[in-house]
């Protein structure tokens, strides 16, 4: 039994949800006070970096959601298995959880190597994945600023087979991508907030990710959205240092040995 039941179905909830929960946590983040004594870059370092203004990140991100609803609902249509009734029977909670680990590690397996690939590929990386890296400095609303071409591989297909290996059904795949919509704009927000259960629980988090922005960190922690696993196994994480500026605030460091 979910909140939802009786009123949207699991389909409808699986195509929106993920967009809403985008909108409000990231938009949580948008409307917080300055908090410069958290910050990983100051202020100013925002303004003089980022290449692409809020309202063109807007836009960015509106459009993947459209073209990820749209795979969304094309992907429910091939895969629903309800009987003549309309009921899809639920499997066990012990058993989602195991098919949304299942997910996690499909998922960043996936992004892993073609992050990567749009990294080592000039050509791609000139003309599409660059444009996420318009965003020096990342903050929550811009986590899915991404070339059309980069949304779609990246993330829409890389979500679409983490839902189909894993077998869940579309109930279970709400709680799914909502939990990495939420940690994706997380891992943008670009504040080191004491307490944020994602830096507890996850190596690979704000300060994490942050360097992978840097220059020269670029080439360094391609993992997404979850776990560093790729980046240990395959030699491409980059461990840092969180220091505190003079001014308030941190600066997250690579830290070679």
């Amino acid at each position: 039994m979910v909140f939802w039941e009786g009123y949207v179905s699991d389909e409808v909830m699986g195509i929106f949800a993920p967009i809403i929960i985008y909108w409000f946590y990231a938009g949580f983040y948008q409307l917080l006070p300055p908090l410069d004594g958290y910050r990983l870059h100051t202020r100013k370092e925002e303004e003089e970096k980022n290449l692409v203004s809020l309202s063109k990140v807007v836009k960015g991100v509106l459009l993947q959601q459209l073209l990820q609803a749209a795979v969304a609902h094309v992907l429910f249509l091939l895969t629903s298995t309800a009987d003549e009734s309309g009921i899809m029977i639920q499997p066990s909670i012990p058993f989602q959880i195991v098919q949304i680990i299942i997910g996690m590690f499909v998922m960043d397996t996936w992004q892993y190597f073609m992050h990567r690939y749009m990294h080592q590929n000039k050509f791609l990386y000139r003309h599409v994945h660059s444009q996420h890296h318009r965003l020096v400095v990342p903050y929550a609303i811009g986590a899915l600023y991404n070339h059309p071409l980069e949304g779609l591989l990246l993330d829409t297909v890389g979500g679409a087979i983490a839902f189909l290996i894993s077998g869940m059904t579309a109930r279970t795949s709400v709680i799914f991508f909502c939990f990495a919509t939420v940690k994706t704009v997380d891992d943008h927000c670009g504040l080191w907030l004491p307490g944020n259960i994602f830096h507890i629980f996850f190596q690979n988090n704000t300060a994490y990710h942050d360097i992978h922005h840097q220059l020269p960190g670029t080439k360094y922690n391609y993992s997404q959205p979850f776990f560093s696993i790729w980046d240990k196994i395959l030699g491409t994480h980059m461990p840092y240092t969180l220091v505190k500026r003079p001014e308030g605030g941190f600066e997250a460091r690579l830290f070679k040995d």
